[in-house]
């Protein structure tokens, strides 16, 4: 039974893996009008879905990318106008990341063709497949986040 187990996670992390590569082709699809690549509107969503500035780190934590990844995104939605750096008061060094105007323009609509698109992908699953999809997906999540910080002690 153990195997089987096994074998059914592993065919879940490959298919994430898989996903992974699809979301982010697909994303950056869907926000090239926007003057987007996934990656950014992932950067511009952290800060809008948390409605505060956050730092560097906060943000490639909260996005799943190394923080290198995150600030080398960061500077360019800064360059271009639709972020702002701000100071942060706990930490000299690491500032804090904010939407302009422009920003949360460009963010509130991508989210609304984005709101249209999930209800439309929704539609395929119950609403107990997706809870448990969540579930799987949070358990995996929180057992190599707590990995990853136990290795770093």
């Amino acid at each position: 039974m153990t195997q089987i187990k096994a074998d059914q996670l592993t065919e879940v992390v490959l298919n994430v893996f898989r996903l992974n590569g699809a979301l982010t082709e697909w994303g950056d699809r869907f926000v090239l009008p926007d003057g987007l690549t996934s990656t950014r509107w992932r950067m511009l969503g952290a800060v809008a879905l948390v409605k505060r500035p956050l730092t560097a780190p906060q943000i490639a934590l909260m996005m799943g990318v190394t923080r290198q990844g995150a600030q080398k995104q960061l500077n360019l939605l800064v360059d271009s106008g639709l972020m702002a750096t701000q100071g942060n008061p706990l930490h000299k060094r690491s500032p804090l990341y904010a939407l302009t105007a422009n920003g949360q323009s460009i963010y509130n609509t991508v989210n609304a063709r984005w709101q249209q698109q999930a209800n439309h992908m929704a539609a395929g699953f119950s609403t107990a497949e997706l809870a448990a999809a969540v579930h799987v997906l949070n358990g995996l999540i929180e057992t190599h986040e707590k990995s990853l910080s136990e290795s770093h002690l």
